[in-house]
């Protein structure tokens, strides 16, 4: 996956969205950071907003390859024309 989703543009207009494993490494460090604690009532909200939009993102790149995942399955179980059954 190269580029994600389209959609993934709408997390913010005013910064690239991160692959499926960046947002998920920052959601996790986010989770950390409010399970910690200490934060003030303004950070951990920000946090939460932040950790929501992360989610988002990650959700849209698995959907993204769960839709190519199927797309190949399907393939794969489309009857070849004349050839038997070996994948090569």
């Amino acid at each position: 996956m190269s580029s994600g989703p389209s959609r993934l543009m709408t997390v913010a207009a005013d910064e690239k969205a991160p692959s499926y494993e960046q947002a998920r490494e920052e959601l996790t460090e986010v989770v950390r950071r409010l399970e910690t604690g200490g934060l003030t009532l303004e950070q951990s909200i920000e946090l939460w907003e932040r950790g929501e939009k992360l989610a988002a993102v990650c959700e849209e790149w698995l959907q993204g390859a769960r839709v190519k995942l199927a797309a190949a399955m399907a393939r794969r179980s489309e009857p070849t024309s004349g050839a038997d059954d070996a994948p090569f």
